[in-house]
């Protein structure tokens, strides 16, 4: 049976991550802005895409013949679902691939900002060791241990990066109506915290949930507002979910203790950006990272045969994918 495989994602990806489809299989490579996307998409019948990256317009799926979207990832935002849904196109991603190179660089993130280690890389590197490090024993800068951990947002992802902090020896606390395992959660010793008492309650906050319209401007000046004085927020979940102006003044004002952002509004964020405009001490306690909070050697490998699995699943197997979103 011909598997013909329209691909969105560059093959030397899959060659680094040792897991390349079958030699036998009809893969056509293509970047998400060529020119000839429309026309290859009428003839494959299984298309791949990486989470990240600009939406895909919806009439690209008119008259295809198209069994499966794969997405080589856990988010569904480059795509049109009700299109998708009325065409009768499945949709299937890999939701748990990332889960420990993102609870790895949740607690990796929210100890340097806590104990101030890439400020005091650059401090050091402008001559003044001696005045930084008396400063930072002065402020009594705290570790994980014993904190308070909020997870906004507890889904496969945010139930790892939970676990990830509990054993760091940090309290954790949550705020989801519906988790994805109460069990799981209980057993954890995680508490179930309405929004509002989790930002109040919170030395660390943590976003682990997907961009919809009731999450777009989830984090506003309300929100932050009420955020502990001195507290931390990684923001690794979705751009779109923070008011990034609003941050940036709590961080101005030093309100907030610092903040790690891996996902923009805009990506690349443009460069007059709030955050990046800020200047002193609100820019040391701001960490950047290029969307890549998910992104290990490990995760990649296990999310690309994950992918090539389900395609060969649906179109040779003839079986209905698996981790099918809609």
């Amino acid at each position: 049976m011909s598997v013909d495989v329209l691909c969105l994602r560059p093959k030397a990806d899959f060659e680094r991550a040792g897991a390349l489809p079958p030699a036998s299989w009809n893969v056509t490579y293509r970047g998400p802005h060529d020119a000839d996307l429309p026309t290859l998409m009428k003839q494959a019948r299984a298309l791949v895409i990486p989470a990240v990256g600009p939406k895909l317009p919806a009439a690209w799926f008119e008259g295809t013949s198209l069994r499966l979207v794969q997405i080589t990832g856990a988010g569904l935002d480059r795509l049109d679902r009700n299109t998708l849904q009325r065409l009768g196109i499945p949709v299937a991603n890999v939701p748990a691939g990332s889960n420990s190179a993102v609870a790895e660089y949740t607690v990796t993130l929210a100890s340097v900002l806590l104990r101030r280690f890439a400020w005091a890389d650059a401090e050091i590197r402008q001559g003044n060791y001696a005045a930084f490090r008396s400063r930072m024993i002065t402020d009594n800068l705290a570790g994980l241990d014993g904190l308070l951990v909020g997870v906004v947002g507890l889904g496969v992802i945010g139930m790892a990066v939970a676990e990830a902090f509990r054993k760091m020896n940090c309290r954790i606390c949550y705020y989801d109506p519906a988790p994805r395992d109460l069990e799981a959660a209980e057993a954890l010793g995680a508490e179930s915290f309405s929004l509002d008492q989790l930002l109040q309650s919170a030395d660390v906050v943590t976003l682990h949930v997907p961009l919809l319209p009731a999450t777009q401007g989830f984090l506003g000046d309300r929100e932050m507002a009420l955020m502990k004085p001195g507290a931390v927020l990684i923001q690794a979940s979705r751009g779109g979910i923070v008011d990034e102006v609003v941050l940036a003044k709590h961080l101005q004002s030093g309100h907030l203790g610092g903040a790690a952002i891996d996902v923009y509004s805009a990506e690349p964020p443009a460069a007059d950006h709030p955050l990046l405009a800020l200047e002193g001490e609100a820019a040391r306690r701001v960490l950047f990272t290029p969307h890549i909070a998910g992104v290990t050697r490990q995760a990649a490998a296990f999310l690309c045969r994950a992918a090539w699995r389900n395609v060969e699943r649906v179109l040779i197997g003839g079986e209905p994918p698996l981790n099918r979103a809609y």
